[in-house]
């Protein structure tokens, strides 16, 4: 028997990558898996694998960056199951148009609302629930761009994640007294679909030597399956080829071969 058997889990943007991953790895666990994200078709997808592994999930397809959706999905996982324990705050997006010179209003929206609202319109929607039952565990996928600037990410989506760290924790700091545990995943470089967004286009051996979205969904399964005593308030998962490490090492070489 899992160590999650009987838990209810949702999870947002569980279509592909770490969503998708994630999704596998609870229900293999033994959780009943609440599927979201814009797109029907994918999760159906996601859906099939989890049922031909003998594991339980539910399709409930929406746009996280309307309240309203939200709301309703929320109530519906309430309505059918009578709680929830755990929420995997995953959805988001990026754009290629990432620098300040290149910034619109639209594309400032769609990034903050992809990745920030939609995460706060999920968290407050489970609460409720969770509050009642006196536990939960909130999982949400932020960034290394969470907590590093630099320009790869992009400004917008820099700024988004910053937020979604600093939600996570205030989630912690309010809601301990009622036995429910916040934790965000700061990723570095994973090879997902989103790395199609890129201004500059991702190799295949680069692709390769990334962490995967298995790695992060095992990950997040460890964290939902820890005892209710215990809070990961933050974590890093990084490539140990990092590709930032590297290009510096580069660079002091060539500096030093100046000299």
């Amino acid at each position: 028997m899992g160590a999650l058997q009987g838990r209810i889990a949702w999870v947002t943007g569980a279509g592909s990558g770490i969503g998708q991953a994630a999704a596998i790895a609870l229900a293999r666990e033994g959780a009943t898996v609440v599927l979201t994200g814009r797109r029907k078709e994918p999760l159906q997808q996601t859906a099939a694998t989890i049922k031909d592994d003998g594991g339980k999930a539910v399709v409930r397809p929406g746009d996280l960056m309307k309240a309203s959706v939200v709301g309703r999905i929320a109530t519906d996982i309430e309505k059918a199951f009578g709680r929830l324990d755990i929420l995997v705050n995953n959805a988001g997006l990026n754009i290629t148009e990432r620098s300040w010179r290149q910034l619109k209003p639209e594309g400032i929206d769609l990034v903050i609302e992809g990745n920030l609202s939609s995460a706060f319109y999920c968290a407050t929607a489970v609460l409720p629930m969770m509050r009642r039952q006196k536990g939960g565990v909130l999982i949400h996928t932020a960034s290394m761009a969470g907590r590093v600037v630099s320009p790869l990410s992009g400004t917008a989506y820099t700024a988004a994640k910053h937020a979604v760290v600093a939600m996570s924790h205030s989630l912690n700091m309010e809601e301990c007294v009622n036995g429910i545990r916040s934790c965000v995943v700061c990723p570095g470089e994973v090879a997902t679909p989103i790395l199609d967004k890129r201004p500059v286009p991702v190799s295949k051996e680069d692709r390769a030597k990334m962490v995967q979205s298995e790695d992060c969904g095992d990950l997040i399964r460890y964290v939902a399956c820890l005892p209710p005593h215990v809070c990961i308030n933050e974590v890093h998962i990084t490539p140990t080829w990092n590709r930032g490490y590297v290009a510096a090492l580069q660079q002091a070489h060539v500096g030093a071969g100046k000299k």
